[in-house]
């Protein structure tokens, strides 16, 4: 196995792999890349046996053959190599050789037959969507993902597919996050997919800005994302996705509109004051503001008000100031609109014109 390219060229899809890699590792060969030269094209793989990164790129002085490299070691020469320099790498044995300008370095390799690669997936529902599209969807509702929940379905997102619609779900259990889109085509039947935590994440590093498309492939137990030259692919988490639609407040007729931007800057302020366990912070709202109090044990106080446009009168609520904020940090546009049903009722956080991003916050005790 041989190879000549630029080191730009090498640059982007070592980057786009090499964070899939973890730093420990329980095998040895899952601390190194798969660099494949085949079909006249250079492949790199990474995979910590849950997800796996594939990027190929186009090459010179090509000679087919495979072996594992060590990932970080790999990824760390070809950054500090200097702008524009052309690399030469080959396989000697069971050592490669990897040669720009005045530099050489010589690395340890294990045999591309001790790599574990996801071959193909049991497929049963492809859709396409822009890139941009699913970058936004992710972003917006990933923040509400539980950590190293014992509810272990919990730490990932869910993917709700049906007709016309793709939904991102995302829940701590405390909190929820929703962002849905419209799909060109129709597909066949509902499919219900949790992404774990690190899938996530690794996919919504790897987007880009622009007008490209990805193509979303979902199987039995895994899921595939297409995207120009690189190919990701995640295991599923086995379980059940709680209910979401029924966290969704149903008759929460109760609204205040408000300036986004001033709204945030008052939890702020009032989150200084809250209860470093709790953060809690209680909304009360009255015809035409919402007053924001938070206490602490030292009997401290803060008290925010914002105009608001609305006309309920005599509603008091807690909140945790945290979700609170996180929920208006995801949302767009000048204007955020609470919903709320009584003095009991979780609260909806959404933009005042625009029905595909809801965020739903379970009300604290105060």
């Amino acid at each position: 196995m041989q190879f000549s390219i630029q080191r730009e060229v090498l640059l982007k899809p070592l980057q786009q792999v090499v964070g899939v890699v973890e730093r420990r590792q329980t095998l040895p060969v899952l601390a190194n890349l798969l660099v494949r030269v085949a079909d006249g094209r250079l492949s790199l793989t990474g995979t910590d046996l849950e997800v796996e990164m594939v990027a190929s790129t186009e090459a010179e002085k090509l000679e087919d053959g495979d072996i594992t490299i060590p990932a970080r070691k790999l990824f760390d020469i070809v950054r500090a190599l200097p702008d524009g320099a052309r690399i030469d790498m080959k396989l000697n044995g069971d050592r490669v050789a990897l040669s720009a300008g005045r530099s050489r370095f010589t690395l340890a390799t294990l045999p591309a037959s001790e790599f574990p690669t996801i071959d193909e997936i049991e497929l049963v529902e492809k859709v396409s969507l822009p890139e941009e599209v699913l970058r936004e969807l992710m972003e917006r509702t990933a923040f509400a993902m539980a950590n190293q929940d014992v509810r272990y379905y919990l730490n990932g997102m869910l993917l709700d597919l049906q007709e016309h619609t793709l939904r991102c779900v995302a829940t701590d259990g405390h909190r929820l996050a929703l962002k849905e889109t419209r799909l060109d085509s129709k597909v066949s039947s509902r499919r219900q997919i949790i992404i774990p935590r690190k899938g996530v994440n690794e996919l919504v590093g790897l987007f880009e800005t622009g007008d490209g498309m990805v193509e979303l492939e979902f199987g039995r137990n895994h899921l595939r994302v297409r995207r120009g030259d690189v190919v990701f692919t995640s295991k599923l988490i086995d379980g059940r996705f709680p209910d979401y639609e029924a966290v969704i407040p149903l008759g929460a007729d109760k609204h205040a509109t408000l300036d986004r931007e001033v709204l945030r800057g008052a939890l702020q302020r009032a989150a200084i004051l809250s209860n470093e366990k709790y953060r809690g912070v209680k909304l009360e709202l009255s015809p035409g503001k919402l007053r924001l109090v938070a206490h602490n044990p030292e009997q401290e106080e803060a008290v925010e008000e914002v105009e608001a446009d609305t006309v309920v009168s005599d509603l008091s609520v807690g909140f945790n100031v945290g979700y609170l904020l996180d929920a208006l940090a995801a949302l767009r546009g000048d204007k955020a609109r609470l919903s709320l049903r009584d003095a009991q009722s979780s609260c909806l956080v959404q933009e005042d014109d625009n029905e595909e991003s809801r965020h739903v916050i379970m009300p604290l005790r105060l």
